[in-house]
């Protein structure tokens, strides 16, 4: 069995995707400003769709993982998030890997981790 999609309720759907795609890599599949897909290189699809605010509300532990090559690669995404404004924390390690989390634009938790 594959996962094929995951959907996220978000506050600004085209945001959320500009960001996944700039810093991530993933895909524009199209959308519009009520929703957005995207998609990576092996087939699994993200929808997000619109929210307000009050109803983009995820459980604490609730994120989106992406996984690094080298701790090296953390930092570098670490520092260009920091050097175009986002207010992320510095990698550190948790359970055992160097990793660091924060808020991405539409409302949900991203750990970016080696």
């Amino acid at each position: 069995m594959i996962l094929n999609h995951l959907n996220l309720t978000v506050t600004d759907p085209i945001a959320a995707s500009q960001f996944l795609a700039k810093y991530f890599g993933l895909k524009a599949g199209g959308g519009n400003g009520g929703m957005q897909l995207l998609h990576d290189d092996n087939g699994m699809v993200l929808t997000m769709f619109k929210g307000r605010a009050d109803q983009v509300k995820y459980p604490p532990t609730f994120h989106v993982g992406f996984m690094q090559p080298t701790e090296q690669q953390v930092n570098d995404i670490n520092a260009r998030l920091r050097a175009e404004g986002f207010e992320v924390p510095e990698p550190a390690w948790m359970h055992g890997s160097w990793t660091f989390y924060f808020t991405a634009p539409g409302g949900f938790m991203v750990e970016v981790g080696a």
